[in-house]
């Protein structure tokens, strides 16, 4: 009898610390609960106005409203200028400048394989992990998803569809993509968006049958440029609608039509989000499944960005803030808001802090976890400095367009994202964020004092992400021979260029590391036929003479080796290269 009323007591305080959803964390007093699925849909260039729970009158997003409406919400959430940095920072749970990933291409886009993923540790936590859409940090082994810790991957290659790294074959298509599965080429069928998603719910499944929580990160291509093929149905609605509240002054016939190509691929996103959320509803996992949704920098063009000013690229709000709504039924309350500063550094520790994983003891993280503020508790919650900064370069520069973001104070430079170093000195700009989010009232003039300590703390953080290692932002060289990649593709993408060089650069060479001298069949592509000319295949010290034949996009040298260790890769080319005759690829395929 003294046993059956002891446990009828502890049902009850059980019962009493389940019905408080902040009482305490699940997996310290509920060891044996069953851990979330993890779900992170972060789309290519949307910015934050361009859901209808942001303000915006003209794009339809009733499952993104809905998901907004049903999760708890950071309102100050912070990301890069541009993409790969914030997906650096998302992967690492540290800023880009520690991972060498740097830029959007010419090399500076290439994880450092070292680098610990959040897939990684939740991989070794016992979760099913998988990738569906946009990687763009390193396409050749070892810094492919693959090789860094997930289980699935299906991807495009490189920056997006339509750029230099995808397959020539591709012509550009996000429809019937060519894609990349665990690192080999498939012809894929249907729309881009709707692939990652579809193969994501399959996988979802396959988990589910497994027994296994699953990771599952969606970053979509859309709605990055170009915009020539976007779904035509939603095409031609956007196309007959008034896009004039959402323009942001700009009334071009371009413009409107590049922002209904941009919305079309929005509510293909939105479309797909709901036929997430009926999955997951139908499988029954919606309650313990956490979703995150924020974007990985301001949007593609100058369009409504709610009360916040520019858009990709910069660093004042519109360029760096984003949505971020995070659904966990099981756990969070619908409608909790904080206005604590956060960032994309933060997510990784906060997933793991969900699932009840720990990162290695000696990896350093900079983010830390968001977890409370979702939960409501930011009352004990300290005050810090983020750190917002890119440009092009193959190496960052102090003060060149960056800004740091105190919870009430912003320090900012927009020295411009598109030059290697500071042209024009443009001032330091201060602002209080939450009085005026359109930064409208520069107060670095009232405030030296202010501004000296947000710059002296800039400099300390510089200091220290750039003395993360050795050759900090050297890039990780690609290896070639692998027997996890015995044929490895070297695109412009990845190439380094001349200082200077305008765009992807008329000629460059790749830093790979050879761990099989072969011998290889070495392949030098083009789109399109170039005309009779002399190339040469240059290895290190080692020259291979070709030439490229009227008519032919192609020169294939056999017999090739490769000393092994770090070496170099490059093509010189008889003649002058016109600006549509840009090298693509040199393959190299071990026999």
């Amino acid at each position: 009898m003294r046993l059956f009323l002891l446990l009828i007591a502890l049902f009850a305080v059980a019962t009493s610390l389940s019905a408080r959803p902040n009482a305490a964390r699940p997996n310290a007093a509920r060891p044996n609960a069953a851990r979330p699925n993890i779900i992170v849909v972060m789309p290519d260039d949307m910015g934050y106005g361009d859901t209808g729970a942001t303000g915006n009158t003209v794009v339809r997003t009733p499952n993104l409203d809905r998901l907004a409406s049903e999760s708890a919400e950071l309102t100050d959430f912070y990301v890069s200028p541009v993409c790969s940095p914030t997906r650096a920072c998302l992967m690492t749970g540290r800023y880009n400048y520690r991972t060498r990933c740097i830029d959007t291409f010419k090399g500076r886009s290439m994880m450092d394989p070292e680098e610990v993923t959040i897939a990684e540790v939740l991989g070794g936590a016992g979760y099913a992990t998988g990738i569906f859409g946009k990687w763009h940090l390193g396409d050749n082994y070892p810094m492919r998803p693959n090789d860094q810790g997930f289980d699935e991957s299906l991807i495009h290659r490189g920056g997006g569809l339509a750029q230099p790294s995808e397959p020539i074959e591709n012509k550009r298509r996000y429809t019937d993509p060519i894609l990349f599965h665990n690192g080999r080429e498939v012809q894929a069928k249907g729309y881009c968006t709707d692939i990652y998603f579809d193969a994501a719910i399959e996988f979802m499944e396959a988990s589910k049958e497994e027994g296994k929580p699953f990771f599952v990160y969606l970053p979509p291509n859309a709605p990055h440029g170009p915009y020539h093929d976007v779904p035509e149905d939603l095409l031609k609605y956007y196309q007959s609608t008034d896009l004039t509240p959402v323009l942001a002054g700009n009334e071009t016939e371009k413009h409107k039509d590049t922002v209904a190509r941009v919305f079309a691929m929005v509510e293909n996103i939105d479309q797909n989000m709901g036929k997430l959320d009926a999955y997951l509803k139908e499988s029954g996992q919606m309650e313990n499944t956490i979703v995150l949704f924020f974007t990985d920098n301001g949007p593609n063009t100058m369009r409504f960005v709610g009360p916040f000013r520019s858009m990709k690229a910069q660093v004042h709000e519109g360029g760096i803030r984003t949505m971020f709504w995070a659904r966990w039924p099981e756990r969070l309350e619908a409608g909790t808001k904080s206005d604590r500063i956060a960032a994309h550094i933060d997510v990784m520790p906060t997933l793991l802090d969900a699932a009840g994983a720990s990162a290695p003891e000696n990896l350093k993280l900079d983010g830390r976890s968001i977890l409370p503020l979702l939960e409501g508790q930011a009352d004990e919650w300290a005050d810090r400095n983020l750190f917002l900064q890119s440009h092009r370069g193959n190496e960052p520069v102090q003060f060149h367009h960056f800004a740091v973001r105190q919870q009430d104070w912003k320090l900012v430079r927009g020295t411009g994202f598109g030059t290697e170093e500071i042209k024009e000195q443009k001032p330091f700009e201060l602002y209080r964020i939450g009085e005026d989010p359109g930064e409208t009232k520069n107060l670095a003039k009232e405030n030296p004092e202010k501004v000296a300590e947000l710059k002296k703390a800039y400099q300390a953080w510089f200091k220290d992400v750039s003395s993360t290692r050795k050759d900090n932002y050297a890039p990780p060289r690609i290896v070639i021979g692998d027997d996890e990649e015995t044929v490895t593709d070297l695109s412009i993408q990845d190439w380094r260029v001349q200082p200077g060089a305008q765009g992807w650069g008329d000629g460059g060479e790749w830093q790979v590391q050879s761990v099989n001298e072969g011998p290889y069949t070495a392949s030098v592509r083009w789109e399109n036929p170039i005309g009779e000319r002399d190339v040469v295949l240059k290895i290190g010290d080692e020259l291979y003479a070709g030439s490229l034949e009227e008519g032919a996009s192609q020169v294939t040298f056999s017999e090739v080796t490769l000393p092994r260790g770090n070496t170099t890769v490059s093509v010189d080319v008889g003649g002058k290269i016109g600006k549509d005759e840009l090298l693509r690829f040199v393959t190299f395929e071990r026999k």
